[in-house]
């Protein structure tokens, strides 16, 4: 069962909106790779605003991720595309259904 997640919130520069969505569509192939993430969205709230939620069972799983592709292709281009650093939040989870 996970027990674990992390939620990033990413915001998109004025313009970059379809760069950012085209990225997180990109990295599916990735998350598909890491046996140890479970369950793996990549989200858009509105216009400009962005983000992935994805769930492990352990903590070395999350730190996986964290050292990981997807985190080091955001991180590469976060400047160009975003207008502020992500947002990423460590969850435990209570439930799952």
């Amino acid at each position: 069962m996970e027990k674990y997640a992390l939620l990033a919130r990413l915001e998109a520069k004025p313009g970059k909106e379809l760069e950012v969505s085209n990225f997180l569509k990109s990295a599916l192939p990735l998350a598909i790779e890491e046996l140890e993430t479970i369950k793996w969205y990549a989200w858009q709230i509105n216009e400009s605003t962005f983000g992935i939620f994805d769930s492990f069972e352990t903590e070395e799983g999350r730190k996986a991720h964290l050292a990981g592709k997807i985190a080091a292709a955001l991180m590469e281009h976060a400047g160009e595309l975003l207008s502020k650093d992500p947002i990423i939040e460590f969850l435990d989870i209570l439930a799952v259904k």
